[in-house]
């Protein structure tokens, strides 16, 4: 297939990972010569990048698969992600699917194109995801005010409920230097805010001798970007001095979003995670004292197998007592291949569904007394460059979300605001 004049559309299901590579397939493409176009807009080839984090994950990709199919009869139809890694013959099976491409090989979406007639027809491209071991830096800019920068892929900690490390593969990282190469290629965008984004963000240099804490100073430097967020990193590896650093840092913004999974010891053991509550908690602590406007958002994982009523209740009272700010609530998902399969206690689907809304209450009373306790404070906002329903809206450094009335000459600026419940956004 001749690419050059081709219409692409492209759907990204899941994570800000996600976001970033199919940034980078789609600017790809674009250097062959194709066509960026909106889903609705007659595209003759589509890429669609899926998420296979929950089995809720992988049928919202199956279901965006067949809309796309039927909507648009004779579209070549291009499958990449984890779910394309992990069930790669399951989607091949779907009829209208033209292409399935690996994790090694998705990044070479517009070499597969232009070589059609060599390839097996109707066989996905699959691989070995243990013997991959290259990295593929990505970025997204489509939107001029920030940005989300691959820093990270992979990740070695196979915890027993997650399935991340069989769709991509061991831990592996950009280099300090590749990493301020594409900061200073955003930043001639004219891109303010870059989002540090990866499996396991703070594994960053396994293997070699640079750190996550290195690559955090070097950027710091960067006078061309005037925000840097840290996406998600792990407890054990949020050391002191990256907190202390952000504490001291005028690019770094006060915000952190920290997965806890389970407020119970109990149930972090099954899981497998490689910390205890009581080093959860001390870096909430650590964070709060040194910043007490911090923003932090904390992952949690409802109904996992073995989670007792009295190990959700003693992990309910311990998250209730966090000083975090929202969490993020997921139901456990049974997930072929993982170990916790072997756990006997099984949840059932009702409770499971319960204690998802438990913990959501809580969050919401979190995130309702962080933006009350900002009121007439005044912080910097950095606008996006958008208007929506007649509004503009924007973050401030701590990750409050504000919305005023659409004004064109914010867009892209980071103006002071000061904070009134009237402009809190949701």
């Amino acid at each position: 297939m001749n690419i050059v004049g081709k219409k692409v559309a492209y759907i990204t299901l899941g994570c800000k990972l996600n976001f970033s590579e199919t940034s980078t397939i789609k600017h790809s493409l674009e250097k062959e010569g194709a066509v960026t176009v909106g889903e609705k807009e007659g595209a003759d080839i589509f890429v669609i990048n899926t998420c296979s984090v929950t089995d809720i994950a992988e049928k919202k990709g199956r279901q965006m698969i067949r809309k796309i199919i039927h909507r648009n009869p004779g579209a070549y139809i291009v499958i990449v992600g984890c779910y394309a890694q992990l069930r790669a013959q399951e989607i091949m099976a779907i009829e209208g699917v033209n292409l399935v491409l690996s994790a090694r090989d998705k990044f070479n979406v517009a070499h597969y194109l232009n070589h059609l007639e060599e390839q097996e027809q109707h066989e996905p491209h699959s691989c070995d995801i243990f013997k991959v071991g290259n990295f593929d830096l990505a970025y997204s800019y489509g939107d001029r005010t920030r940005c989300f920068l691959k820093i990270q892929d992979g990740c070695d900690y196979f915890c027993t409920y997650c399935t991340i490390p069989f769709a991509r593969g061991r831990s592996r990282s950009a280099t300090i230097q590749s990493v301020i190469n594409a900061a200073r290629d955003v930043a001639s965008k004219g891109i303010k805010e870059i989002i540090l984004t990866g499996v396991n963000t703070g594994d960053f240099g396994r293997g070699t001798e640079e750190t996550f804490f290195d690559l955090v100073q070097e950027l710091d430097k960067l006078e061309e970007i005037q925000r840097f967020r840290i996406s998600s990193i792990e407890p054990n590896l949020l050391t002191d001095d990256i907190i202390r650093f952000v504490a001291s840092s005028h690019r770094f913004m006060p915000h952190f979003h920290v997965p806890l999974q389970s407020g119970s010891n109990e149930v972090l053991h099954l899981m497998k995670r490689r910390y205890e509550r009581e080093l959860f908690a001390e870096k909430v602590q650590e964070i709060k004292t040194l910043l007490p406007d911090a923003f932090i958002g904390v992952d949690v994982i409802a109904g996992m197998r073995g989670e007792t009523p009295e190990a959700f209740e003693d992990a309910r009272q311990f998250i209730a007592g966090l000083d975090v700010s929202q969490l993020h609530v997921f139901p456990y998902s049974e997930r072929s291949g993982t170990k916790a399969l072997d756990i006997p206690l099984v949840v059932p689907q009702a409770e499971k569904h319960r204690r998802v809304n438990v913990l959501l209450d809580i969050s919401e009373q979190k995130l309702h007394d962080f933006y009350t306790a900002h009121v007439g404070q005044t912080r910097p906002v950095l606008f996006e460059d958008s208007e929506v329903a007649g509004s503009i809206g924007g973050f401030t450094d701590n990750y409050i979300r504000i919305e005023i009335p659409y004004d064109p000459s914010l867009a892209n600026r980071i103006v002071p605001v000061e904070l009134k419940p009237e402009i809190f956004g949701s």
